[in-house]
């Protein structure tokens, strides 16, 4: 299931930036163009994490963050061109998980969504029921996070589903369909070559920096992983 992000932020640049470059990576996003509106959709609940603008129409982010916090404890991030150190520490106080500063680098953002995330999950617990390993590598699906070795890997989120679904699905060749439906959704209606793409940037990340053969491709079949 796609994380559902919140997008408040009054800015509609920012907020098309933003919202496009985040389904891109596979997150299921809505927007709010004023703190009200935010509010009222963050408490229907259903979020995963919500990007939170501080200088909003008819209700500010301070304020739409300190409502929201008498009945959830959601993932905030605030977003906002403030930078002065009295801002962060009243958007912190106030219940916000982290901050960054407009403008911001989306390489940046989605870090701190993936630390949020994984903060919130209580991932750093680990459990069996939440990593996958296969040899020196680990798949923590709760965290997003993947390691080597204990080296960190960056995989987008596509990227992780992809190589998720592979390692809970072992030793059985699954097609370039079923792929495509598991990791962009039944409705997708982009390049029908898109999980080569993906399939090419984890060998890149994984198989080729360790030396190791990962995903195997059977041909005019589709991938999987063998057991080792």
């Amino acid at each position: 299931m796609a994380v559902r992000v919140l997008i408040v932020e009054d800015e509609e640049q920012i907020a098309r930036f933003t919202e496009l470059e985040l389904k891109h990576e596979g997150y299921e996003v809505s927007k709010a163009k004023d703190g009200r509106t935010g509010l009222s959709m963050a408490e229907e609940g259903g979020y995963d994490i919500i990007l939170l603008d501080i200088m909003l129409p008819e209700l500010n982010g301070l304020e739409v963050l300190r409502r929201l916090r008498k009945t959830s404890d959601v993932p905030v991030i605030m977003l906002t061109a403030r930078d002065s150190v009295m801002d962060k520490v009243s958007g912190l106080d106030s219940g916000a998980d982290d901050y960054v500063t407009k403008p911001f680098a989306i390489e940046e953002l989605l870090a701190r969504i993936r630390v949020a995330l994984k903060k919130h999950s209580g991932a750093e617990k680990e459990d069996d029921s939440t990593v996958l390993s296969y040899g020196l590598l680990k798949v923590n699906t709760a965290a997003y996070s993947v390691t080597y070795d204990g080296n960190p890997i960056e995989l987008s989120k596509r990227e992780f589903d992809l190589l998720s679904i592979l390692l809970q699905n072992r030793n059985i060749v699954l097609s370039r369909d079923t792929l495509l439906g598991k990791v962009c959704g039944y409705d997708y209606f982009g390049e029908t070559n898109v999980i080569d793409v993906y399939v090419r940037h984890v060998r890149s990340k994984i198989d080729e920096p360790y030396g190791i053969t990962l995903i195997q491709t059977v041909r005019g079949v589709g991938y999987v992983i063998k057991d080792e």
